[in-house]
Parts: structure tokens; sequence; C-alpha cells
């Protein structure tokens, strides 16, 4: 059975054109020949995209610095915060590799058996021989996908010292998903909120409906904006079963801006003042950007920094479908974290709604917003 469907999903893909180029990386789920209908079958995905991801990771380690910068569109790269990110990801791979193998004895699918970091690099860079006819068809776009999703990641990496971003802890303090446990997320959404009757509100009414809870990090001016244009209440209403952290007063980079401190001091007293039974003690920096001796002020504000490991890129061209696969396809992968979206775009809610409804029987769990919050106080 499963070689004819990988037969006919061969088949099927010859005539359908190929989609343009994309600056974000996304991955068609349609070229993976299985429903993720129970965990298991997760796992065999999980496992597959792993493989996959080490395998672009092994080959993009045989460039040299010059090759590595020109692919990356760079003159320069920081190659010692590349070379640590690399490690940081291999780790993770591991250890995502062996939980996913846990239930190999339900489905042996990409199921090698490797007892060390040396034997999985091993096994990446042979990969691409060894997934059988009934995967055929998703092997290299799913390689093209991790290519340029390593891409996004090594080109942060290699302005690091210059730009900080998401792809590095700044302290021990900050927090980005990774911690969390095997197969578990939490939904994230930034940027709000959005005008009166726009995209937060029709969000956090579908998540509510479907017992989902989500942090919202709100910029200080904006729910200024929404509190004058309504009321108090009606911004409770908007964010009943919800949490809400803060994003600072506005949408700019907290690392070179000397209004730094005071945009988080003003953004905190308004989400305290305002929406006090849904306010989390967390900061998610816009762009992921800043400063590495901030952590001093962040304690005496009560404030944890909150990174993501899982960009949906729905603020870029990619649009609903294309974002939530993406995002789907980073779960595989990374087997938890936190999912960042943004709440004041229409694409938000179908992103949401699709993976969801993509996930529902995958033994997934979504972590309990306040409990998050409150952990690291």
């Amino acid at each position: 059975m499963r070689i004819a469907l990988g037969l006919l999903a061969g088949l099927l893909s010859l005539a359908v054109p190929a989609a343009p180029a994309s600056p974000y990386a996304s991955l068609d789920r349609t070229v993976w020949p299985e429903q993720l209908d129970s965990p298991v079958l997760f796992d065999v995905a999980s496992r597959a995209e792993i493989l996959s991801f080490a395998r672009a990771l092994h080959d993009s380690e045989q460039l040299d610095e010059p090759a590595l910068a020109a692919r990356l569109g760079l003159r320069q790269i920081n190659l010692q915060k590349v070379r640590a990110v690399r490690a940081r990801l291999w780790l993770r791979l591991w250890e995502n590799y062996q939980q996913a193998h846990l239930s190999c004895e339900q489905d042996a699918s990409f199921c090698y058996p490797l007892h060390s970091m040396a034997e999985l690099r091993a096994q990446a860079a042979d990969f691409a021989s060894d997934v059988g006819e009934f995967y055929r068809g998703w092997v290299e776009p799913s390689y093209r996908f991790h290519q340029r999703y390593l891409d996004e990641q090594l080109r942060k990496a290699a302005l690091l010292g210059q730009t900080s971003s998401e792809v590095e802890r700044l302290s021990a303090s900050e927090r980005a998903g990774d911690e969390l446990n095997d197969r578990v997320f939490l939904l994230t959404f930034v940027g709000g909120p959005g005008p009166v009757g726009g995209s937060t509100d029709g969000l956090t009414d579908y998540l509510r409906r479907q017992q989902v809870q989500g942090t919202f990090f709100v910029l200080g001016n904006r729910l200024q904006q929404r509190r004058a244009a309504t009321s108090v209440a009606a911004l409770r209403t908007l964010y009943a079963r919800q949490c809400v952290g803060i994003q600072g007063w506005e949408y700019r980079s907290h690392a070179q801006w000397q209004g730094w401190q005071d945009s988080l001091r003003r953004s905190q007293a308004r989400v305290q003042a305002d929406l006090p039974a849904h306010y989390v003690p967390l900061f998610r920096p816009p762009y992921g950007q800043r400063r590495s001796d901030g952590e001093g002020f962040m304690l005496s504000q009560g404030l944890q920094v909150s990174l993501w490991d899982i960009d949906a890129q729905d603020d870029g061209p990619l649009d609903s479908e294309a974002s939530a696969q993406r995002v789907l396809t980073l779960m595989l992968l990374w087997r938890k974290g936190v999912l960042q979206f943004h709440d004041t775009l229409p694409k938000a809610q179908p992103a949401v709604q699709w993976l969801l409804e993509h996930t529902a029987q995958s033994g997934l769990g979504w972590e309990d917003c306040q409990g998050y919050g409150a952990q690291g106080r």
C-alpha cells in the first residue's frame, strides 16, 4: 500500500508546476505521503525531518569560510558564532532523534541504530540514498527546505556580535522553548493588539472556542490605543483566557534604543494596570534584538526574556497555509518549542486553524500560558 501511494504521489508531483522561489523556507506537506494521525506517525515524520536537516547541516560544514559567507550573502561572518550555533543544532538533533526513536517498535521507518553523535553525522551524510521508494518524492523538497531554513539560522549566527537575535541566549535566564517537555509547544503572538474588530479579535475568539491558550506579546502604544477606542473591560474580554506579555512600547529594536528601559517600564505598567489577570512577566524583544547588559534591569522589573525557536514568518510573503506548513515541519524537527505568529495579520488565524487540524491526532500538547509565564519567578 505504501509503495502504491508513493508511486501515485510521484506521478502527481510531475503535473504540479514548481512553486516560485521565496526568501522564506516553507515545505508543502503534501509531499509527505502519510497523515500525522497518530503519535507514532508523528514520530516517523519527525525522524525523517531530523535526518533531512542533519544532512543539510552536515553539507554546510563542508564549505570554507568564503564559500559560506557568499552563500549567506555576507561579506564577513562571525565563524566562531556559526560553529557554536552548529554545535547546539547537532546536540538538539541528537536529543530529538533519541526521543523520536522511542516508537520504533511500532513503526521502523527511519529507525537507524545510532548510538552516538558521530553515527548521526555519518547517517546524515548518506541519508538521501536510503529512504526507500515510498518517501522518494519527499526527499529533495525537504532537503531544499532545510537548506534554506538552515541558511536563515546561520545568517543570524554569522551576524552575532553585531546584531543579537533569537538564535543565541545572552544569559541563562533567557528562555527559548527548548526547556519544554517533548511534544509540548507554546503558542505566542506578537505586534498587537490590532484595530477593533480586526485580526486579534478573530484570533482570540477562535482560540477560546478551541480551548487553546496563547501568549500575546503586546506593544504598549497599541494597547493604549485600543483602550482609548473601547474600554478596559473590552480589553479584558479581548484577552479572556489568554496571557499577555510585553514587547515594549513600540515595535523597534531594544538593542540600541536609549529609551529601552522606559519602553519596558511603560508597557509593563500599562499591561499590569489594564490586564492584571492576564499579565505574565515575559518580554519578547522585537526582531530578537536586546542588550547584552540588560539582565540586571530585567531582573529588577521581574521580567524574563522570552525568545522563540519556531517562526511562522507570517509577516513575509508566505500565505497562511505555507506559513502553517513551515511551522508544522519545524515542529517535527524540534519536537517542542515556542511558536511565533503575528496576531495583527489576517494570516495568523487560518494558519493556526490549519495547524491545529493537522496535528489534532498527533499526540501533541499545548503549554499552559500562565504556567509557562510563572516559571523562573
